[in-house]
């Protein structure tokens, strides 16, 4: 392996590894580490090397920092990147807490950090998830903590060198400073740094006033890369020997395959092989194939691809072939109008039918929303060796650590025999939580015909026919109004298919991946229920960006603008109304709900967009807000209606997210998700007929144009003293629903089905 490719995984500032000696870090116990130096061996050479292991000019202080001779920082990322950008903000923390000198700091990521404990993996790392809105959260303590004992480990030694107490000095930008004026670079202390005992306990961490790094704006690290088309993806690399394939899937999840014929296959210049993969009985869904596959093996992509053109295959229908998305629809409707009790009552408090008797008004809705697709940049893909003692992967993977589990089931390798590379991946939207695609190529890698390293590929067209999908869900909303306009009962019924079937999750909560038992108006409403319908489904489910919230922030926000209309008074009024006075309310997991937060974003965004002419714009302004897990967001869009078409004019978005580490890569997170919420609520939709996905490329399921979407999205981040909360989806549940708001004042046409586009062309 050249010193080269090497590079490529850390940030280019400057830092050129050497491959002849590296450190290896251990976890030891108590959460001590232990550090030891071994010989590159000469076989690993066309290996990419785990990212822990370095060059023999870095010293490591703890499992996250390296610092060589010059100075040079070295911070590794423990969560993968999918466009988050936790491999800036992940570093900063640590960073921050260092000292360090920001201009001197590589990045690079950390990949899967495991070791054999009796033949249990023990993670080096702690929790390894990206793009799921909790990496800042999760790590926040942590990597504070690693910084801080990294920064504690060079005063020691500074101490030391001078003969003076460690707290009579303090460290600055990569230097320690006595207060007679001496200083000491990190490069000329590394040494006898690396060679003191770890801390018996975590070293003071910094006050909020000494932070010089979090809160301060900083460009995302790995941008130039980016920008200039040199990130390696994972879908980019491979090792000497590897062979490419290429898969055709069952257009069933339970059909099987009836007839195969590979003759003109093999007779295609380039093509090793044809194999049939077949799901493992009794894995969990996300962990093994969703349906039967044929794999073509070539010593290119050329060849697989004009292989499997060639190949002829029959396939026969199971049970799910009398399925389609419009009899789930129609099944969640009858559900809904029915008397049949919830498969789970979510929540309940006071008694919503004795409100309803002293009713002064009712009203009532009905929502849908359609089942919808990934659609990742980067197409399922997965690069790995398999040999006796060892596999190598590189995966674009939201959780390594479950890869992990794929591979060691697969393959009965100990843990520490499974290392898995994680570059920067092309989009995760909840998709790469699951590794079907990774069962995929382990199965070529180790059987017996193939024997060489496999670099699987799929096609954007088999993403989109082969996902693990949101379910669509029916909402139907009520409320009872007083005499004094207040809303005195909230009754909600959703319907939906479970996400998490089959995924090791009792019946009994199978409801938490379709609604959130505290989502708004729970605990502001004295009598409200929320009741949950389960459906079945075969088309396979998994997580999806932001869920459960897209769907029923749409629900919720329509409705409440609906209230707001039939009272005849302005939207912002019925939700400050709605919200009260600013206090803490308990959260039934948790923790608190700061009506407060919610009530200034609501008020950022309605001034920003100068929802005081509401009633009287020639354009339409429509306004949402939410809150989950400690964050609170609000939207207020406003659209014109030029030519019998949608103009989105302005689109402004208010969040807080208590602490913030990067403002600008808050901001570009709430930007993204905004875009990509309107593209959603705009376009997208899949639906099945006679058991198959009916969308087979972008011309099906387009993503929006430029011309379709506004030209910026105005960001205003509320900063606070809070422990921060996660961004990466923040955006996007009052997207929607401000967009469907604005666009009832813009054309008098209520929106309560998306697409958007496709639903106001039909009631237009």
């Amino acid at each position: 392996m050249s010193d080269d490719l090497l590079s490529d995984h850390v940030s280019n500032r400057g830092i050129r590894l050497s491959r002849r000696r590296f450190l290896q870090v251990l976890a030891g116990g108590a959460g001590a580490l232990m550090i030891g130096i071994r010989m590159a061996d000469a076989a690993d050479v066309d290996v990419p090397l785990p990212p822990s292991l370095l060059g023999d000019t870095f010293y490591g202080i703890g499992a996250y920092v390296r610092i060589d001779t010059d100075g040079n920082v070295l911070i590794g990322v423990r969560d993968p990147d999918t466009g988050t950008g936790v491999a800036t903000s992940l570093p900063r923390i640590i960073a921050d807490e260092l000292d360090a000198d920001w201009n001197r700091v590589s990045v690079v990521s950390l990949g899967l950090g495991v070791t054999n404990n009796n033949g249990e993996p023990s993670w080096i790392y702690g929790r390894q998830v990206g793009g799921t809105g909790g990496s800042i959260s999760a790590a926040w303590a942590d990597l504070r903590q690693a910084g801080a004992v990294a920064r504690w480990l060079l005063l020691q030694a500074a101490a030391r060198r001078l003969g003076v107490p460690a707290d009579r000095l303090r460290c600055e930008s990569g230097t320690v400073i006595a207060l007679d004026g001496r200083r000491f670079t990190y490069g000329s202390l590394i040494e006898d740094a690396s060679k003191i005992d770890m801390p018996n306990s975590v070293p003071p961490l910094k006050t909020a006033e000494r932070y010089q790094l979090i809160g301060n704006p900083a460009g995302d690290v790995d941008a130039r890369e980016i920008v200039t088309g040199q990130t390696r993806f994972a879908i980019d690399q491979q090792y000497g020997d590897t062979l490419t394939a290429v898969v055709v899937h069952c257009p069933w999840p339970d059909g099987t395959l009836d007839g195969i014929d590979f003759t003109d296959t093999l007779a295609v210049k380039g093509v090793v092989k044809v194999l049939q993969l077949n799901p493992e009985a009794g894995q969990q869904t996300g962990t093994t194939l969703s349906t039967i596959a044929v794999a073509v093996v070539a010593e290119d992509t050329w060849s697989a691809l004009k292989g499997r053109q060639k190949l002829k295959l029959k396939w026969k229908p199971g049970a799910s072939n009398s399925e389609s998305s419009d009899a789930l629809e129609q099944q969640a409707v009858a559900l809904l109008a029915g008397k049949t009790d919830p498969t789970t009552r979510v929540r309940n408090d006071g008694d919503v039918d004795a409100a309803g008797k002293k009713a002064a008004r009712r009203l009532e809705a009905t929502y849908f929303q359609p089942w919808l697709a990934h659609a990742t940049a980067e197409p399922m893909n997965c690069l790995v060796r398999v040999e006796k003692d060892k596999a190598t992967l590189v995966v674009p993977t939201q959780a390594p650590q479950k890869a992990w589990a794929v591979v060691h089931r697969l393959t009965g390798l100990t843990p520490d025999q499974i290392q898995i590379s994680v570059p920067r991946v092309g989009g995760g939207y909840g998709r790469r939580l699951d590794h079907d695609y990774v069962a995929e190529a382990v199965m070529l890698a180790t059987n017996k015909d193939i024997n060489k390293s496999v670099r699987l590929m799929w096609t954007h067209e088999q993403d989109l026919d082969h996902d693990y999908y949101r379910s669509g869900s029916v909402h139907q909303l009520s409320v009872v109004i007083d005499h004094k306009r207040q809303i005195t009962g909230w009754n909600q019924r959703m319907a939906s298919a479970s996400t998490l079937v089959n995924r090791g999750v009792p019946d009994s909560r199978l409801w938490t991946s379709e609604v959130d038992v505290d989502q708004l108006p729970a605990a502001l409403v004295s009598n409200y229920r929320s009741d949950w319908y389960g459906q079945t489904s075969a088309i396979p489910r998994g997580p999806a960006r932001s869920m459960p919230h897209l769907s029923n922030a749409f629900a919720v926000e329509s409705f409440i603008d609906e209230i707001a209309h039939s009272m005849k008074e302005d939207p912002l009024d019925t939700h400050l109304r709605l919200l009260g006075e600013a206090r803490e309310v308990p959260l039934s997991g948790g923790g608190t709900f700061d009506t407060g937060r919610l009530i200034n974003v609501l008020k950022l965004v309605a001034d920003r967009i100068e929802w005081k002419n509401w009633l009287h714009s020639v354009n339409g302004l429509g306004i949402a807000c939410w809150h989950f897990n400690g964050a609170y967001v609000a939207h207020a869009i406003e659209v014109a209606s030029k030519d019998q078409k949608l103009v989105i004019q302005r689109v402004v978005c208010a969040v807080d997210v208590g602490r913030i580490i990067n403002p600008m890569g808050l901001e570009g997170q709430v930007a993204g998700a905004t875009l990509d919420a309107l593209s959603t609520a705009l376009n997208l939709s899949i639906t099945f007929k006679d058991g198959q996905i009916q969308q087979r490329s972008g011309k099906d399921y387009p993503l929006a144009s430029m011309a379709q979407l506004p030209d910026a999205v105005e960001v205003i981040t509320v900063s606070g003293d809070r422990d921060p909360a996660g961004a990466s989806f923040l955006a996007m549940p009052t997207a929607a629903p401000a967009l469907a708001n604005a666009v009832f004042r813009a054309t008098a046409v209520r929106i309560r089905r998306l697409p958007l586009t496709k639903e106001l062309s039909r009631l237009s």
